[in-house]
């Protein structure tokens, strides 16, 4: 699904890592998240150590293997030697000192290592035993936060959260909530909802971190310029742009104060792409020119940074009419991205095709669209992490195979789709319900009527809970399951459906609204079919999903979240 990007913390600022007790010196240090690297999966043959098991009770040895696992996955050795040494570990602390601080952190450098492995399932299971195993306030936090981590890369951002909000509270109750630490987590946690459009639990957090970190920290630090970048990113996502506006520019000025010249750069990119959000275009022409004259010159004229802001003037110039630069400019985006300088991760890449088909299909060059988007997807690893991205990438696929006709490349497209994200639990959004009455729509145009009945009927369950019965996309999976209960014969099913529709349209509109007109007249020719009088009429089948499978504005605009087919 199309995502929003976290804003980055600070360079030097302390990481949004776990808290992990230590046990050398009794005090708390931070680490980094273990759960970062997404290697493939690999075959479960760790090498084995010549220790004897009677050897484990040795209450030297826990600390011994732990700290030969450390340093294995530091040489970027065997991971699965480390693996041994650390699940050898944990047995020693286990049979020497039992439940207890020492053997929590070793199950969680064994589900880090799991996690590395791309062995997700055994580190969710490892890291649930990390949090039963010690009564330590840190030591459980750091077991929730990791855990939290290890759902988000499976693409289980529900179950991620929760994770995250148990492990504040754990943290709240040890330190209280004024702590700067505190503070972390809270911006840590909002960056989650902000990746699962939770706007408002987000921007609460958000006004808690900048509350903790103006009284705690120096004026314009760098804690408070990544908040207000965050604060930013919700402001917009909301529509608030004023606000958002303002949050940016105190943030540029802090990174511009403590000389993080690439951070102010960034800052200019997003405050252009707020600039053209409200078509203030010269302002935002100005502000990625700023962006960009700094990229070229700390990062070289190759670096996919400069890609991207190649791109928002792609975009910005194909919304000005200005076809011809705005093209120009894809293709020097598609240059970099063909030929990426060392360290540039297929996410990156795959991200950037993502944004420039967009504009092509807005171009009306969609073929071009699906070639870069089928690329897209070659670049990205069919991990648990990435299925939620690949799904968004293949509903995009599946809206142009409906704009040009080819139905059946569609229902796979949105099939694929469907499927990978039941697999990452993200079933019950409003995405997935706009998605599966897209997916309705393909089946009809294949005559596969059954089939296309069971996928409006689960839109309209999804559709009711996230967005209510009167929302405009609910609405319209009601109009489609009315044709569909038509064309079957469950007639009185469809008269009820479209009674509510015009009801609630008439209501929304008024009485003399071309829609609202519209409606009557399907409703009343259903009615004449059905031998009871009322002056309203109905369409068939054919003539409804016919109208609605041609409107490409329409499916541009499902790709946005506002595309009602």
């Amino acid at each position: 699904m199309p995502a929003l990007v976290s804003v980055k913390t600070p360079t030097n600022a302390t990481p949004l890592g776990v808290l992990l007790a230590a046990t050398e010196n009794g005090s708390s240090r931070r680490t980094p998240s273990p759960s970062v690297s997404r290697t493939k999966p690999t075959k479960r043959t760790p090498d084995k150590l010549g220790i004897d098991e009677s050897s484990l009770e040795n209450p030297d040895l826990g600390p011994f293997l732990l700290k030969l696992a450390r340093d294995t996955i530091a040489s970027g050795d065997n991971p699965n030697k480390a693996l041994d040494y650390a699940i050898r570990a944990s047995k020693s602390f286990e049979r020497c000192s039992g439940p207890g601080v020492e053997l929590a952190m070793s199950l969680h450098v064994v589900a880090a290592i799991y996690s590395s492995l791309g062995r997700f399932e055994e580190a969710v299971s490892v890291l649930e035993r990390s949090i039963e195993v010690t009564d330590d306030a840190l030591a459980r936090f750091s077991g929730c936060m990791q855990l939290g981590d290890t759902y988000s890369m499976m693409g289980r951002l529900d179950r991620s959260i929760h994770c995250y909000e148990s492990g504040l509270r754990i943290q709240i109750e040890a330190l209280g909530d004024s702590d700067p630490r505190f503070a972390e987590t809270c911006r840590y946690l909002a960056e989650a909802h902000v990746q699962a459009m939770q706007l408002d639990e987000a921007e609460k957090l958000c006004k808690k971190t900048l509350e903790i970190h103006k009284e705690h920290s120096a004026p314009a630090s760098l804690e408070e310029a990544a908040d207000r970048r965050l604060m930013a990113l919700v402001c917009e996502a909301k529509g608030d742009y004023d606000s958002a506006l303002e949050h940016l520019v105190l943030a540029s000025m802090s990174m511009i104060a403590n000389g993080q010249e690439n951070e102010v750069a960034a800052i200019d990119v997003s405050i252009g792409n707020i600039y053209l959000s409200i078509c203030r275009f010269d302002e935002a022409i100005f502000a990625y020119q700023k962006a960009l004259t700094v990229f070229k010159s700390t990062k070289g004229e190759s670096h996919p940074s400069v890609a991207s802001v190649f791109v928002r003037l792609a975009d910005l110039y194909y919304k000005t009419g200005k076809l011809r630069e705005s093209k120009s400019y894809c293709e020097n985006a598609l240059r970099i991205y063909a030929k990426p300088v060392p360290g540039t991760t297929s996410e990156e890449i795959a991200s950037g095709l993502t944004e420039v088909s967009a504009i092509y299909e807005a171009l009306e060059e969609t073929e071009e669209a699906l070639r870069l988007l089928q690329k897209a997807v070659k670049f990205l690893e069919d991990t648990p992490g990435n299925r939620s991205t690949i799904a968004g990438i293949e509903a995009q696929m599946g809206v142009m195979f409906y704009m040009v006709g080819r139905y059946g490349d569609a229902r796979i497209s949105f099939e694929n789709s469907v499927a990978k994200l039941r697999a990452s639990g993200e079933n019950k959004s409003a995405f997935f319900g706009i998605l599966l009455n897209q997916m309705g729509l393909a089946s009809v145009q294949l005559y596969r009527i059954d089939e296309a009945v069971e996928l409006f009927e689960e839109a309209r369950k999804i559709l009711e809970q996230e967005c209510g019965p009167c929302h405009l996309e609910t609405l319209g999976v009601y109009s489609n399951l009315a044709a569909t209960y038509d064309a079957i014969g469950r007639v009185e099913d469809a008269i009820e459906i479209l009674e509510y529709i015009l009801k609630m349209r008439e209501e929304k509109h008024g009485t003399a609204n071309p829609e609202v007109d519209d409606e009557r007249k399907r409703l009343a020719e259903l009615l004449k079919e059905a031998g009871r009088t009322q002056n309203r009429k109905v369409k068939s089948l054919e003539n409804l999903l016919d109208a609605r499978g041609t409107k490409k504005e329409s499916a541009k605009r499902w790709s946005t979240f506002g595309f009602r087919s």
